[in-house]
This record gives structure tokens, C-alpha cells and sequence, in this order.
């Protein structure tokens, strides 16, 4: 493998099906070097020995295109290409062609270094020696034409980006396009300087748009060194004919994406007992629509509090509805815009898109058209006639309602297209945020036949709606610590609560500072107390205008006592604990003996290898991943367990070595030496995984002395947020009829919690709040990072969040209630010792400081009643 592919593989995060097309062009341009006058027919027969779905170039020039499903990251491989040619090659010349004005000003940006999606971000040659960017707007100025001739500029890498809609608009009637016209600045056209560029490299971002356009046979003249075409739909469209490319070289369909979870898991969705009889399709086209935004509303919440609850930014949803013509396009609008549709609530927040639009018009209904993805943007729903052809790249769309007659192959094309990319870039495991919802009551069952055909490469998920559930509208509730709500009550002269709010903001800093202030009850010391006041005054004159004797001043002595008194009361005195390991932590493997019962490969076809005459290098298409021939045999096996980040060469090598060797063995058992080869060189991944996994059991760490270091002597509550409909609301002394749905309520009416709601996970959690709230002086569930405590998981170390928090007169609990059949679990007892570690090093910290010990408690949920006590519950349990 080249060296560079690795290199740049990794600086750019590639996933693997952008890894897999670098490869390719790695390989390729090593049967095929780049050149100005490669003999076309030689080159496509010798390609076409490696890659026989490499029909024809289709152009004058060797030309592959890469078939990359939406979603996956066109614009990132793009970059790849471009560096690996750079730095592998020394090509420094490149023209990129975009579709339309959108994708051209997007790539630009793209191009650009310092913006969010640069694609050149980790190449390390590029830092010092940025790109070039010449665009259709700026090429007439000759920034760098022959800058090549001038000392320390011979690499300098030039991207020209062009609009081929733009191009196509010049040519009609058979005229010249502009970049072929003199240009005085250069002495020729512009055209001319990149035909006689002898590394010239055509990049055709969405070339299904525009692969037969005038523009592009005008583009062809250039005659590069080589042509690389990208899109997800490799054919076309003439008529009602789609004519597959025939220089496809890698093709990642949709189906395989959908399966590596690299894009949105789409979903056909109707009501629950949903019958069309007796309805006109004007009744049952509005029962879509209002079934869309109903739906459309509640991914928008669950968005919300998932942004919420892991801190990233909120992702605001939009609704696209796909409506037969623009006639009815414009009766849709209207009918949203009412007072009959939701009270008029979308009456400013839909627009229309009009497909019939054309050229400049067209670009800026697109440019507008993408704006839908800025939160503060206030469109929701876009009601479009056609969305095949607008070549968007929007993250944020999660519901469709396809209102347009069509057979269901068509609906489905037609409804997923550009649906399907992930806001975050990687699924987040929230079902709601990781699904697109085709909204398709009277299709349904259509729709899921044909996604259910074996030659399907979609099988879409379904989701059934109950009209009851419907009518309630779910919201995210932000939670925030009763101390937030009583700080801001607690005084009403503006004056007074801007000292609340500086104490506040004080006492604040005090939390990383132990040694000063090594718990929250020392907050109300003399000699604390009057150095916060210190700080407030200061701090107060500096945001106070006011003139002395006007306004009386504000009792700052009083105001920060009785603020810091209501943190303390308010507050339950978690530290925040670290603990280090002393010296060096050794780990290792031991030694032991593989279970290789299941290993039974058998040598894939020979007509899948190809042999390097010149040099005996060994290849193989259609699997390997392009593993090297090695000279040792075992060392397939050792250099794919090195791909594991807890393996170490050093550390491991006699070990690594004695399992790979009793994997040659195995198979040696019924493989000749050079079929076990071919083995390891197509299955070097999976048998790689496999002996992975076992050594995983067989894993020892040494006992290590540890160190507890004390970063805060006291830490504020964090905010929580849930997901509930107003209905959804009850009193947490009243047990819900349905039982197994009680993650979906939302409780409240407690006396001694320090939030005003929680959420429970189940009834003995309920419980057991019940409990508390009697038996405790205060109490709360944890929100994630509260604590910060990681227990062991195979190699990794996941967060543990535990269900209660209670504190009583000379004790806080840290209790933990769940099902008597996963009490031993070996999740649940990694997550114990965890928590029983940190339980002891806090109560030892609490005992220097003449604070309250912490007890953990594991408890099981078939003994938690309402009768029961706390003291009773921790003593059966302890």
C-alpha cells in the first residue's frame, strides 16, 4: 500500500468506502501513470483486466467514476484524491466542476482553509503551501497562471472550481464559452493556458447532472491527464430510460451505507388501523399533511433534548412536503398559511419551491432553499414539486410526505434522496434522531413490499402512529436545580439581585479551590463569606452606574450571607475526585489457547488475484483490503492485530506470534501453504477480529497503588433535560396504569428533591423517590458529568451515572435500585465497584474536613415498598 494513502487515510478521517476509492486510485495510477498522451484503448484494456465493470472511459481521456452513496462524503474524498495525486504524483493542476451556482459556492467554501468543512484540514503540506483557488469568477485575473516558473512556487497546488450550469449557459447556439475567449491579462485564453498544463486532473462533482451537457463536451477539449467523476446515482436520465455509466470503477450503493450506519435509517410511516374507506384523497391528503407536522413536531423535541443532554448544537428540523404539480404546490401553501391549518402556527414558517424555475431564477430559489438549515432561519416546511433535481446537501430533514401519484419504487427514490445525511455526522444511537419518516398512510403497505423484495437495496423500517397519541404535543423540558429558581426570587429591588447574581458567580470560582473551601457548608465561615463580599463589591462597582446618596446601596454583608446560606441549604456536597494511578499502569495478555473451532475459509477464487510479473507483488480485487504480500506468513495475522489501538508490538510481539501461529496451523489442517495464504490476505480483517475478541478475555492489568487528587471541594448541580407531552405529567405518588411505559412521564410534587421534576425508569425507582422524599433531608438524580465516574468495559472506560443521590443527617447515599435478575451482571458490577471506590475515597477526603461519609447501595427493585425506610433498604443491602 502506498504510503501516502495511509498517511492521508488518517490525517482525514476517512470512512471506509472514501479509503477504499483512494486505494483504487492508488492502484490505478500505478497500472495507468498519469499522462498528457496516454494511448486510451491501452489504458482501458489494462485497467479493464483489474476492473472489468470499467466498460469504457466514455471521453477522450482515461475517466473513472466513483459511485459513492449521499451521505458518505463526496467533498472530503475529493480532498483525498487531490492531496494523494499532489504528493504521490506531483500533480499540482486541478479543475473541479460543480452542477449548479449552490454546490459551486459550497465547494469554494470547502476549499477555503479556516472554514468548518475544509477538506485539506490534517494535511500537514498543505499548512505551509495552501492551494490555490481559482473559480469562474476570478480566473481572468490569472492568479496563478505560470506562477510554476517562478522560484519556490514549482509545487504549488492550483484547484480551478467552475459552474458547469454557468458554462452550458454560454455555449447555447453553438458559441464559444467566456474561458475561451482572449484574455489580455495571459496572453491567450484561459482555456488554452490549463489545455497545455501537462498534469491537468478533471475532478466532476454530481457528474449524472450535466455528463452529456455542451458544457462538458466544450470542458472534454482540455484533454487532462485524467478524469475523476463523483455521484450517488451513476446514470442518465434520458426520457424515461436511465442509462447506466460504463467507467464506473467503485460503487457504494445506498443499501451499504444505510448498513454501516453512515446515513439516516429511513422509515415508512402510517396510522395505527388506518383505513381509507369512505375518504376522498383530498380528506386523505390532509391527514397526511397534519400527521407530518405532528410527527414533524415531536422530532423537533426529541433534536432539542438530545442536543441538550450531550451539548451539542440544536438541530432545527424541517418538513418537506413532495406535491403533485405547481398548482398544487401553490393550494398547499395556502392551506397551511390558514387559520383551519394548526391555528395558522405555520403561517410564516412554510415556503414554496417552484421546480419549473430555470437558470439564474432557479439558483436563487435553490441558494434560499438551503438557508432551511439555519436555526435562525423560521422555515419548517417546504412544499416542493420536485426534489430529485436541486442537488442538496442539507443535514436537517427528517420528515416527507409525498402527496404526488407514483408507483412505490418511485416513492421511495423520490422520498429518501437527500434525507438521508446525518446532522452530527455519525448516528447517535437515538432512534428519533437517526430516522427519516416517509409519512405514506395509504402506500404503506405498497412501500414496504417493494422495499422488502431480495433485490432491494432499501428495507425500510415502519413506524405505526396511534391517533390518540398524536393529539399530544410533546416539548423538552430544561430542568434546572431549584437553587437557579429560588436564587432569582429571592430578593425583588433590581440592585439586590445583581449582588445574588455576582455571590452566585463567586461562589462559583470557590468550587476548584479545596484547600480554601474544602466543602459547600464552608461557605457560611466568617472569613469566606467576607472575602466574597470583597470580591462582590468590586465587582459590583465596575457594573454600577449609579450616584452615591440617589440609590442606596445595596446590604452587600447581608445579601451574600443569605445567598450562600440558601446554596448550602440547597446544594448536596458532591466533590469532584480524580483518581490517578501511581507510576506506570502495566498491562498485558497472557498467554492461551484460541478456539478456532469455526474457522473454516476456504481460499477465494483464484481469478481474484493478480500477480506483478516485474516486481511478484500480489493484489487482489474484491477483498484484503490491499494487504501486502508477506514474507513471514504469520505476519498477516500480526499486522492486523497492530490495527487494534490496545495491542502493542513491543509489549505483545511473542504472544501476537504464538496466536497467529496457531491460526497457520489451523488452517494448514485442510489448506495447502499457498491457498492459507490467499486465506490471510482476504480474511486478514475478520480472523483478525476474531483473535481479538479472545485475547480481549484473557486481559490483566496490574494492581496499581492510586492517588486521590481533589479538583473541587464542591459541585454545582447541572442542568437536566426530558423529553414529555403535557399530559405526560404526573404525581410522583401516583403509579401510572401502564406500567411499562414509564420512561415516557414525567413526575413532580416532590418536597425534598432538588429539581422540580425527574423522570424514572421504572415503578421501584418511583418507589423509592417516594422514599426518600420522606426520609431524607434532600435528594436528586444525577445528570450526566455530575459525577464523572468510569468504570471498566473491556478496554474502554464508559461514564457511570448512578439513579439517586440522597442526603440524610450524617450520611449521603449514592443508591443504585435495579432489576433482581441483572444484580449480577458484569455491567452492573463494573459500575458498583466504580461507584464503591469512589464512595470511599470521598468519604476519606469528608473525614479531613469534618464532613458527612458517603455509602453506596445496590439495591434490588423486588424489595423496594413504600413502607420499607431508607436506613432499612441500605442496611439489607450493604
Amino acid at each position: 500500500m502506498n504510503r501516502h494513502v495511509n498517511a492521508i487515510a488518517g490525517r482525514l478521517s476517512l470512512r471506509p468506502p472514501q479509503r477504499k476509492s483512494l486505494e483504487i486510485l492508488d492502484h490505478i495510477t500505478e497500472l495507468v501513470p498519469p499522462h498528457k498522451e496516454t494511448d486510451l484503448a491501452t489504458a482501458l484494456e489494462i485497467i479493464q483486466r483489474e476492473y472489468p465493470q470499467v466498460v469504457d472511459f466514455e471521453r477522450d481521456f482515461p475517466s473513472l467514476c466513483f459511485a459513492l452513496a449521499t451521505g458518505v462524503g463526496k467533498t472530503r474524498l475529493m480532498g483525498a484524491f487531490i492531496s494523494y495525486l499532489h504528493l504521490a504524483h506531483g500533480l499540482n493542476n486541478f479543475f473541479v466542476m460543480a452542477p449548479n451556482l449552490t454546490i459551486y459556492n459550497k465547494l469554494i467554501a470547502d476549499f477555503t482553509p479556516n472554514t468548518p468543512k475544509y477538506v485539506f484540514k490534517g494535511i500537514a503540506e498543505f499548512v505551509t503551501n495552501t492551494p490555490v483557488i481559482i473559480t469562474g469568477d476570478t480566473y481572468e485575473r490569472g492568479t496563478g497562471v505560470r506562477s510554476d516558473q517562478l522560484p519556490g512556487y514549482e509545487t504549488e497546488v492550483h484547484i480551478n472550481i467552475f459552474n458547469i450550469s454557468k458554462i452550458n449557459s454560454e455555449v447555447r447556439g453553438g458559441k464559444s464559452p467566456r474561458i475561451k475567449r482572449l484574455s489580455e491579462f495571459i496572453g491567450q485564453s484561459y482555456f488554452d493556458y490549463l489545455a497545455g498544463l501537462e498534469d491537468l486532473v478533471l475532478i466532476m462533482d454530481e457528474s449524472h447532472r450535466y455528463r452529456a451537457s455542451a458544457g462538458v463536451r466544450a470542458i472534454n477539449e482540455l484533454r487532462p491527464v485524467l478524469g475523476l467523476e463523483l455521484t450517488a446515482t451513476p446514470n442518465v436520465e434520458t426520457g424515461k430510460v436511465s442509462v447506466p455509466f460504463k467507467n464506473v470503477i467503485y460503487d457504494y450503493p445506498l443499501g451499504k451505507a444505510m448498513e454501516d450506519g453512515f446515513v439516516k435509517e429511513p422509515a415508512v410511516v402510517t396510522r395505527k388501523d388506518f383505513n381509507p374507506a369512505g375518504m376522498s384523497p383530498a380528506e386523505i391528503e390532509r391527514l397526511k399533511l397534519e400527521d407530518g407536522v405532528r410527527l414533524h413536531e415531536s422530532v423537533k423535541v426529541e433534536l432539542e433534548t438530545y442536543a441538550r443532554e450531550t451539548g451539542n448544537a440544536i438541530v432545527k428540523p424541517f418538513l418537506l412536503v413532495i406535491s403533485r404539480d405547481t398548482t398544487h404546490a401553490g393550494e398547499l401553501v395556502k392551506l397551511v398559511k390558514s387559520d383551519e391549518f394548526f391555528g395558522g402556527n405555520y403561517a410564516g414558517k412554510v415556503i414554496q419551491v417552484d421546480s419549473s424555475r430555470t437558470g439564474a431564477e432557479e439558483e436563487e430559489m435553490i441558494e434560499r432553499l438551503l438557508k432551511v438549515e439555519h436555526t435562525d432561519e423560521p422555515t419548517e416546511i417546504v412544499i416542493h414539486v420536485n426534489m430529485l433535481k436541486e442537488g442538496w446537501d442539507v443535514t436537517n430533514l427528517y420528515t416527507i410526505v409525498p402527496l404526488r401519484a407514483a408507483n412505490a419504487r418511485t416513492l421511495i427514490e423520490q422520498s429518501i434522496g437527500r434525507g438521508l445525511r446525518l446532522p452530527y455526522g455519525k448516528r447517535t444511537g437515538i432512534t428519533a434522531v437517526d430516522r427519516l419518516n416517509i409519512v405514506a398512510h395509504d402506500r404503506f403497505q405498497d412501500i414496504v413490499d417493494e422495499a422488502s423484495r431480495p433485490e432491494s437495496v432499501i428495507h425500510l423500517q415502519q413506524v405505526i402512529l396511534d391517533p390518540d397519541k398524536l393529539q399530544q404535543k410533546i416539548e423538552t423540558v430544561v430542568s434546572d436545580p431549584n437553587l437557579t429558581t429560588k436564587l432569582e426570587a429571592s430578593y425583588t429591588k433590581p440592585q439586590d439581585k445583581q449582588v445574588v447574581q455576582l455571590t452566585y458567580k463567586a461562589i462559583c470560582k470557590l468550587e476548584n479551590k479545596p484547600q480554601q473551601v474544602p466543602g459547600v457548608r464552608y461557605l457560611i465561615e466568617p472569613d469566606i463569606q467576607a472575602q466574597i463580599v470583597r470580591e462582590v463589591e468590586a465587582e459590583y462597582r465596575t457594573t454600577q452606574l449609579e450616584l452615591d446618596g440617589v440609590v442606596a446601596p445595596p446590604d452587600f454583608a447581608t445579601v451574600v450571607a443569605q445567598t450562600a446560606a440558601l446554596v448550602v441549604k440547597e446544594t448536596i456536597n458532591i466533590p469532584r475526585i480524580l483518581v490517578v494511578p501511581k507510576g506506570e499502569v502495566k498491562t498485558g495478555y497472557k498467554p492461551f489457547m484460541l478456539d478456532l473451532s469455526g474457522v473454516n475459509y476456504q481460499a477465494p477464487s483464484d481469478e481474484l488475484w493478480i500477480k506483478h510479473l516485474r516486481t511478484d507483488k500480489l493484489d487482489i480485487i474484491g477483498g484484503g483490503d490491499g494487504c501486502i504480500d508477506e514474507a513471514r506468513i504469520e505476519d498477516y495475522i500480526v499486522s492486523g492485530l497492530m490495527n487494534f489501538d490496545d495491542v502493542s508490538y513491543d509489549n505483545h510481539a511473542d504472544l501476537l506470534y504464538d496466536l497467529a501461529g496457531q491460526v497457520v496451523l489451523r488452517l494448514w489442517g485442510y489448506l495447502s501453504e499457498e491457498d492459507t495464504r490467499k486465506v490471510l490476505r482476504f480474511f486478514q480483517r475478520d480472523i483478525a477480529r476474531l483473535v481479538h475478541s479472545q485475547m480481549l478475555q484473557h486481559y490483566w492489568e496490574e494492581e496499581v497503588e492510586f492517588e486521590v487528587k481533589v479538583n473541587s471541594g464542591f459541585t454545582a448541580l447541572k442542568q437536566s433535560a426530558y423529553t414529555s407531552a403535557k399530559d405526560d405529567r404526573l404525581d410522583f405518588r401516583q403509579s401510572p396504569v401502564d406500567k411499562s411505559k414509564m420512561a415516557k412521564y414525567l413526575f413532580e410534587g416532590f418536597s425534598r428533591c432538588l429539581y422540580k421534576e425527574q423522570k424514572f425508569q421504572s415503578d421501584s425507582e418511583r418507589k423509592l423517590a417516594i422514599i426518600l422524599d420522606r426520609d431524607a433531608d434532600k435528594w436528586f438524580k444525577p445528570a450526566k458529568g455530575q459525577f464523572q465516574i468510569h468504570y471498566k468495559s473491556g478496554i474502554n472506560y464508559p461514564e457511570y451515572v448512578p439513579d439517586f443521590v440522597a442526603e440524610t443527617k450524617d450520611t449521603i447515599y449514592m443508591l443504585e435500585p435495579k432489576a433482581r435478575n441483572e444484580m449480577d451482571s458484569a455491567e452492573v458490577l463494573a459500575k458498583r465497584d466504580a461507584a464503591l471506590i469512589w464512595c470511599q475515597q470521598a468519604t476519606a477526603y469528608a473525614s479531613t474536613n469534618n464532613d458527612k461519609p458517603w455509602v453506596y447501595a445496590l439495591i434490588p427493585h423486588d424489595i423496594i415498598t413504600e413502607n420499607m425506610s431508607l436506613e432499612y433498604l441500605v442496611g439489607k443491602c450493604r
